[in-house]
């Protein structure tokens, strides 16, 4: 039951991720300087491409930290024993 309630919780947390990248908008100084430049040249510039980036560069420490944490847990917390 708690493996799937893990799987359930952590499906639907990356489905939610996924869902949410699509309205990101790039925060940092540099990117926006650089995209108000490739604006000034050309008026049809897209910049989603740029913010989908941003978005995948911001969840791979997540997913790392994540992986190390259930690893770290799975290996001080070892498995009980029934009491019989």
């Amino acid at each position: 039951m708690k493996k799937l309630f893990f799987a359930l919780t952590l499906s639907y947390l990356l489905l939610g991720q996924l869902g949410l990248s699509q309205q990101a908008r790039a925060q940092c100084v540099m990117c926006k300087s650089q995209v108000e430049a490739a604006r000034a040249e050309r008026d049809d510039y897209d910049v989603a491409g740029l913010n989908k980036g941003i978005v995948y560069m911001m969840t791979i420490p997540y997913i790392l930290m994540g992986t190390i944490g259930y690893f770290w847990y799975r290996r001080t917390h070892p498995k009980r024993t029934p009491v019989a």
